[in-house]
């Protein structure tokens, strides 16, 4: 086993960037060398990490010539694109962000609570899912093995984080009465039923991520799944509600000790007094936290969960550290 690794952070300067920095801080991983990358605009950036201040360099064609372990990118689809597979022909593992691979065959799309066993089938490229699907697959999988899922519904309230940078100006700028340079319309005071493009269907590909995602690492390429994806005016962290029909009966009891035993869930469940899972709450930690837990009377076997997650650590950063961490173990 190798005592010590060289890891590239490619898109250092960024929100979920500078977030799998400060994650790599908090942790005393066995890395020997970091170097991170950006674009042009970004290059010669100082970046303090572990007391010790590092020049943003600029990610060209020969960036990986020097031998790197592990890539983590978080730079956009079109810098996936081109230079993940340049970092993996170069023997680096590429855990890459963006939604450029997570459809592809030969890709696993990897949460290690969920499917870690899809790791060794890797080519050289780990795809990250997208942060909404992250949260919600971590709370389904142990219900899909113990009572086999038939259907589910989805409905997100997603911070403006999860847009980048541009996105929580938005919100910032919109709170002093400024214009949206990100969204379509204000966010401020608002909800907008529109994240990422509209598809010929009128679904968003932000929904049409998260129904074809779960599919792929719930290995059921035939599940029913619909899913509206909602913008709201939060900084940070998702909240989803997620209706779930299932093909065996359940107890509510059992299921609620499901998922209280299951990795990387929190569950808050107490009405009485008023303890549920908050945006407000969630932000700044890596598990996913589940609550209003109850039986959806209107169908024979089904259930609501209200789950809640840091989008940028769990639904991103965090995420692709622990798959980092678990092919270094």
């Amino acid at each position: 086993m190798k005592k010590s690794y060289k890891v590239a952070i490619v898109g250092a300067t960024g929100v979920v960037g500078r977030t799998a920095i400060k994650i790599l801080e908090e942790k005393n991983l066995p890395i020997s060398e970091y170097v991170f990358f950006a674009s042009k605009r970004s290059a010669g950036k100082i970046i303090e990490f572990k007391n010790k201040d590092y020049i943003v360099q600029e990610l060209n064609e020969n960036s990986f010539d020097s031998g790197f372990d592990f890539a983590i990118f978080s730079a956009g689809g079109e810098t996936s694109q081109k230079f993940a597979p340049i970092a993996a022909s170069k023997n680096c593992i590429v855990i890459d962000n963006s939604s450029t691979f997570r459809m592809n065959e030969d890709v696993p799309l990897v949460v290690p609570e969920v499917n870690p066993e899809e790791i060794s089938n890797h080519h050289g490229i780990i795809a990250n899912p997208n942060c909404s699907t992250i949260q919600a697959v971590v709370a389904l999988k142990p219900l899909d093995d113990k009572y086999n899922i038939k259907r589910i519904v989805y409905s997100t309230y997603q911070a403006v984080s999860g847009a980048g940078k541009k996105g929580i100006d938005d919100l910032a700028n919109g709170i002093k009465g400024f214009a949206p340079q990100k969204f379509p319309h204000p966010i401020y005071n608002n909800c907008l039923p529109h994240i990422d493009i509209f598809l010929d269907n009128s679904y968003t590909k932000e929904e049409e991520k998260m129904i074809n995602e779960t599919r792929k690492i719930l290995k059921k390429p035939d599940l029913k799944i619909t899913a509206t994806a909602v913008r709201v005016p939060v900084f940070n962290s998702h909240s989803e509600s997620i209706n779930v029909e299932f093909e065996k009966e359940f107890n509510l009891y059992d299921l609620k000790k499901d998922l209280a035993n299951s990795p990387g869930i929190i569950v808050k469940d107490d009405i009485e007094n008023n303890l549920y899972p908050l945006a407000a709450n969630a932000t700044g930690n890596d598990e996913v936290f589940v609550g209003r837990i109850r039986r959806d009377f209107s169908v024979d076997s089904g259930v609501n969960l209200w789950v809640v997650a840091d989008n940028i650590r769990k639904g991103a950063a965090t995420n692709a550290i622990q798959i980092m961490e678990y092919m270094m173990k």
